[in-house]
C-alpha cells in the first residue's frame, strides 16, 4: 500500500516569507548601487534601466577602498589568530578545573560580562585606551580579542569538558606536560570549536563600527565600516555610492560565510552536549 506523503503548506509558506524578507533587502541594495538619483526617483524598486557600474568605482575612489579594507583585513586576521590562541587556554584552564570554586566562579564571571552593554563602558575605554596609546590598530585587535572572551569562554568550555580526559590522563603517564596535551591533543580536537569561534570573531570584528569609531583616531588607520560613513551627509545621503560601497564591503565575509557555515552549526552544536 503506498502512502502519501502529506504537504506540510504552514512551514513552506513561512519558508518562502523567510526567505523573501533574507532576500529582499539584498535585491534592494543590489539595484540601488546600480542606479542614479534619477532612476531612484522615477522608480525605487524596479531594475535599473542603465548599469551604472561606474558607482562602484566612484565608491572605491571616495572611500580609499583597498586601503581600508587592507585594515580591516589586518584587524580581523589578528584578531582571530589571537583569539583562538588564548581564549581556548583560558576556557581549558576552567573547562578541567570546573570542580574548585576559583575557577566556577571565574567561569560565571567571564560569561556575566555577556549581560553588560557596550555604552555603559565605552566612555571608561575611550579614557584608558588614550592614556596607554592604543588609539590604533594594536589597540584595536587587542580590545576584540578581550571582548569575545566571554561568549567564546562559554562556548569553548562546554565542548572541552565533552572530550574524554582520559586522553589526557594517559598522556601524563607517557611524560607529557599540561602544555603538551594541550597542544599536541586537546587543541587538535578543538578544530570543529575552533572554526565555530573563528568565524563568528570574524564576521564581528570585520563588521564592527562603534568600537574603531571610539578608538581609532587616525583617518589611515580607518577600517571598512569607518570610511563608508562618509556617504552620510548632514542634509542628504548619496544612497547609490553608499550601497555600492557596503556590496564592495560585504562580498568577502559573504564569500567566507558561505564556505565556512557548516562549521558554526557543527561547532555549537557538539559544544552543546557534555
Amino acid at each position: 500500500m503506498e502512502t502519501h506523503k502529506r504537504t506540510n503548506w504552514t512551514v513552506n509558506i513561512l519558508i518562502a516569507l523567510g526567505t523573501i524578507v533574507v532576500l529582499f533587502p539584498l535585491y534592494m541594495a543590489i539595484t540601488i548601487a546600480l542606479k542614479d538619483p534619477q532612476q531612484m526617483s522615477q522608480s525605487l524598486f524596479g531594475l535599473p534601466t542603465t548599469w551604472r557600474f561606474d558607482n562602484f568605482a566612484s565608491a572605491i575612489e571616495l572611500t580609499n577602498f583597498f586601503q581600508a579594507f587592507r585594515n580591516s583585513a589586518l584587524v580581523t586576521t589578528a584578531t582571530v589568530i589571537l583569539t583562538l590562541l588564548t581564549n581556548s587556554m583560558v576556557a581549558y584552564a576552567i573547562g578541567r578545573n570546573m570542580d574548585r570554586k576559583f575557577f566556577k566562579g571565574l567561569y560565571f564571571y567571564f560569561v556575566s560580562a555577556m549581560f553588560i552593554p557596550f555604552p555603559i563602558i565605552m566612555l571608561p575605554i575611550v579614557k584608558l585606551t588614550s592614556s596607554l596609546h592604543m588609539t590604533n590598530l594594536v589597540g584595536l585587535t587587542i580590545l576584540h580579542t578581550v571582548y569575545a572572551l566571554a561568549f567564546n569562554v562559554f562556548v569553548y568550555v562546554g565542548y572541552i569538558r565533552s572530550i574524554p580526559a582520559v586522553l589526557e590522563e594517559a598522556a601524563t603517564v607517557d611524560g607529557a606536560t599540561t602544555w603538551g596535551t594541550f597542544w599536541r591533543i586537546i587543541f587538535p580536537l578543538m578544530a570543529p570549536i575552533n572554526a565555530t569561534v573563528g568565524i563568528l570573531v570574524c564576521l564581528s570584528t570585520y563588521n564592527d563600527f562603534l568600537l574603531p569609531l571610539i578608538i581609532v583616531s587616525d583617518q589611515n588607520m580607518y577600517t571598512l565600516p569607518l570610511v563608508q560613513y562618509i556617504f552620510q551627509g548632514q542634509f542628504n545621503t548619496d544612497y547609490n555610492l553608499a550601497f555600492a560601497s557596503y556590496l564592495l564591503a560585504m562580498l568577502p565575509m559573504i564569500i567566507i560565510y558561505l564556505f565556512a557555515q557548516k562549521w558554526i552549526i557543527s561547532g555549537v552544536t557538539r559544544g552543546s552536549v557534555k
